[in-house]
């Protein structure tokens, strides 16, 4: 192995095909076969939630037909078959799956083409075809901790994908694209496999936060054994897939106030509205429950929209402490309108409605 030696988990590897993934060159008339230690590999590691792409040279039209015959294009959420250098087809990989090269390895059989990836990208790390047996069982191939959903990422990553490619094509007529979706948010209380996903969200997540606060598994274990608390997490679908789960609400029951001490949302559903459908679901909550919708918000340099987003779910400041806005709903005010694009479903009772706002339709208009 050269490259890089960061004990960063790999998250994607990026595969040569003329004998590395196969045997022969596609170029050359042969009718490679993949070799069977690579399938086994691909497998191994799709099933950990780690993604696979393709740099390679020759004839892109050709060798994705070619790995269309062999069963094995679905493994790959991106391919790059041509004549620029490796180095730059991996980097364009990265950009378009939205991650750091240093998660990065490249497998190549050809000595000089891993050293000209090291060079360029001395981040990536970079192995040779015979090492492809062993990958699944060196540390940086096997996850910390692996969840139903990271056992899903390249299926999210197709499906986003399909999406872009849509959504594009719509042009102009994007409400149109967005009503389309049947966009649907799952809510329901975190359970103990949701816990490392959440903890993940406070670390990544800071445009889309109210208040920046960060958890530990543990912390957030807590909490939801606390009555005095309330931990919800927010997934969404629509008809292309999964979007995984994309939100998180922590709120703190103080007498009669509902206090919203952290609400986040993936940057990946910013386009969606999801923010202002999971916001106005909790408001509801806390009214159906006879308690004052409340928040915290602590300003930083990029999360002004979640602001935003509390003022037009009808949140209004009413104090500020050490740097914190409080912020509330007033009670005898009109309930904002939720979305309408996002149907939202209650997680931990499917069959009944999410909750209602509790205001007379009188007064609703």
């Amino acid at each position: 192995m050269s490259g890089a030696t960061e004990p960063v988990g790999i998250k994607c590897v990026v595969w040569d095909l003329d004998d590395t993934l196969w045997d022969g060159v596609l170029l050359e008339g042969d009718v490679p076969r993949a070799r069977t230690e690579v399938v086994d590999t691909l497998r191994t590691l799709d099933g950990r939630g780690i993604l696979h792409a393709v740099a390679s040279r020759g004839d892109h039209d050709r060798a994705v037909a070619h790995l269309r015959e062999l069963g094995l294009l679905d493994y790959f959420v991106h391919v790059e078959v041509g004549w620029d250098a490796k180095s730059v087809a991996v980097s364009r990989t990265a950009a378009a799956l939205n991650l750091n090269p240093d998660s990065f390895a490249f497998v190549d059989n050809d000595p000089s083409e891993r050293d000209e990836v090291a060079d360029a990208l001395p981040m990536v790390r970079c192995y040779p075809d015979s090492a492809a047996a062993d990958l699944p069982d060196r540390p940086e191939f096997v996850p910390e901790r692996l969840t139903g959903e990271s056992r899903r990422r390249r299926v999210m990553y197709q499906a986003e994908q399909r999406r872009r490619v849509d959504e594009e094509r719509a042009g102009a007529h994007r409400a149109e694209f967005l009503a389309g979706l049947d966009l649907v948010m799952t809510v329901r209380r975190a359970r103990e496999e949701d816990l490392e996903r959440a903890r993940e969200l406070t670390v990544r997540t800071h445009q889309l936060n109210t208040t920046g606060r960060t958890y530990s598994m543990e912390q957030l274990r807590a909490l939801c054994a606390d009555p005095r608390h309330e931990v919800l997490v927010a997934s969404l679908t629509d008809r292309y897939g999964s979007y995984g789960t994309i939100g998180l609400a922590v709120s703190e029951l103080a007498g009669d106030d509902h206090v919203l001490t952290l609400l986040l949302m993936s940057c990946r559903v910013v386009s969606r509205g999801a923010g202002s459908a999971l916001l106005h679901h909790v408001v509801a909550r806390a009214r159906a429950a006879g308690r004052r919708p409340c928040a915290e918000f602590v300003p930083s340099s990029v999360n002004r929209i979640m602001l935003v987003n509390l003022r037009f779910a009808g949140f209004a400041p009413a104090g500020e402490r050490d740097g914190v806005l409080l912020l509330a709903v007033d009670p005898a005010a009109t309930p904002a309108p939720a979305p309408t694009h996002v149907r939202i479903v209650d997680g931990d009772h499917p069959a009944r409605k999410p909750a209602a706002d509790p205001t007379p339709p009188a007064a609703r208009r």
